[in-house]
């Protein structure tokens, strides 16, 4: 660093964290990511809706203070930490290693610390982050990617999971020729067939296959650990203005409820703002999608964070880091209290909300949710199913009467994790009549074997199910 840019750079921290004078402006830098769809409701949702701007306290020392936020989107979390090193950014949204990493390298910063005050989303079994290969890869499991071509943004919750599925394999760093691209260079590069494989975070793992290239045949619920987004604060912004924080949080907390109050119309609306399709935008964040949206830090999840340090630790990325001391959950307590919420009520809670009512093609209560299926009819609802068989047998119903449908949604069987019907592998039973569907190929094979049947894709499994009943 310059001596001039070292100077630029102070002045701009000293401006910070000196506290704003009546009539003065305050600016707020906030570090989102608008196409990950994760962090949606700690930036997308809270920009558009000006939640933020609603719950800015307005009396004490703030009377005469002007609040400017300052929204800066970015395709990835290293950028972010980088702005709020920099003290361009006060607040950060990003996945769980960028978050490790952007706690770490805040340790030796003489200015602030950062701080974990709220989680954005999870997927408490590792679901989200993903690895995909053209749709006609003749490859289907790790094992195959073997010397060849697998990118993903380095720095990244799936960078993350790929280092961490090597070390639990006892796969060399030699094993596959991995190379960091961001999603839309990886993206186009898997399309034109330039590399063998593409691994990445939130939503890209389902939006590429979605978008008709891709097919994932590695899902971070193989790994074994919890895949989140959360956000950090600098602790000299967050000590001067504690209100601001807390208000930011609450403005989070509503996101969340807009989103679940009306998940068809969320989808729509956060479609248009980031550009993810809202079919792909659904299936994250509709009931039961794959992440569940929750600000609280839950204990699994910094569990996960120091499971997170471990592993970059082994790679020499990172020295210690004490990840308790740098979770700081008195802002969103404190957020849930005055908004009359009871967070230690939702703290222990790993429930998301579901897929519920009548499934009137079977004509019968949809009993068991992670077993139901979803159909969005163009132009019109998204309707609920109460089994795969009575799902596919909709659909099959709804093409017959010539109504167009844009997408299905069932849930592995195994993980219960949301798939595009679509995308997925189904175990037929020898004489038809049913199918049962799976994310990876591997499980509906096994399945297929136990009941002496066989793996078809969406079009035989339609096939099989028939008109249904």
């Amino acid at each position: 660093m310059s001596l001039r840019t070292a100077l630029l750079t102070g002045a701009a921290i000293l401006a910070l964290t000196a506290p704003a004078q009546a009539g003065q402006t305050l600016t707020i830098g906030i570090g989102t990511q608008d196409t990950t769809t994760n962090t949606v409701t700690a930036g997308a949702v809270i920009r558009e809706l000006k939640l933020l701007d609603k719950y800015l306290p307005k009396t004490g020392k703030y009377a005469d203070i002007t609040v400017k936020l300052d929204w800066q989107n970015f395709t990835s979390g290293p950028p972010v930490t980088n702005g709020m090193m920099a003290g361009k950014l006060q607040f950060g949204a990003m996945g769980d290693y960028p978050l490790v990493v952007n706690g770490y390298t805040f340790q030796s910063n003489p200015d602030a610390k950062s701080q974990l005050i709220s989680v954005a989303a999870y997927n408490i079994n590792g679901s989200g982050n993903g690895l995909v290969v053209h749709k006609d890869s003749p490859y289907y499991e790790l094992s195959d990617l073997k010397g060849k071509v697998v990118s993903v943004p380095f720095g990244s919750a799936a960078h993350g999971m790929l280092l961490k599925t090597m070390q639990d394999k006892g796969w060399g760093a030699d094993y596959w020729k991995l190379v960091s691209q961001s999603p839309e260079v990886g993206a186009t590069n898997l399309q034109e067939k330039k590399i063998d494989a593409h691994a990445d975070f939130v939503p890209f793992a389902e939006l590429l296959p979605f978008r008709g290239f891709a097919r994932k045949i590695y899902d971070g619920v193989e790994s074994g650990a919890a895949t989140w987004h959360g956000v950090v604060v600098r602790t000299d912004f967050a000590e001067k203005y504690p209100e601001i924080v807390v208000a930011y949080l609450k403005a989070q907390i509503e996101a969340e409820q807009w989103i679940k109050a009306d998940p068809k119309r969320a989808a729509e609306q956060i479609a248009k703002w980031t550009g993810i399709d809202k079919e792909v935008v659904y299936i994250f964040l509709g009931p039961g999608g794959i992440m569940t949206v929750d600000p609280t830090i839950k204990p699994a999840l910094v569990a996960d964070a120091a499971d997170d340090a471990r592993v970059l630790q082994k790679l020499d990325r990172i020295k210690d880091f004490d990840v308790a001391k740098w979770v700081n959950d008195s802002y969103i307590r404190k957020a849930y209290a005055e908004l009359g919420l009871n967070y230690e009520g939702q703290l222990s809670s790993l429930t998301n909300y579901e897929v519920r009512g009548h499934d009137s093609f079977c004509k019968t209560a949809i009993a068991e949710p992670r077993k139901a299926g979803q159909i969005w009819i163009e132009n019109g609802d998204i309707a609920a199913y109460s089994s795969p068989k009575c799902t596919l047998a909709a659909f099959n119903d709804l093409k017959r009467k010539g109504q167009k449908v844009k997408v299905a949604y069932l849930y592995d069987t195994t993980l219960g994790i949301k798939l595009f019907a679509d995308q997925a592998f189904y175990a037929i039973p020898p004489k038809g009549g049913d199918a049962t569907p799976f994310l990876v190929k591997k499980d509906a094979e096994a399945h297929a074997a136990r009941i002496g049947g066989k793996v078809a894709g969406f079009d035989e499994a339609l096939v099989a199910v028939g008109a249904g009943s």
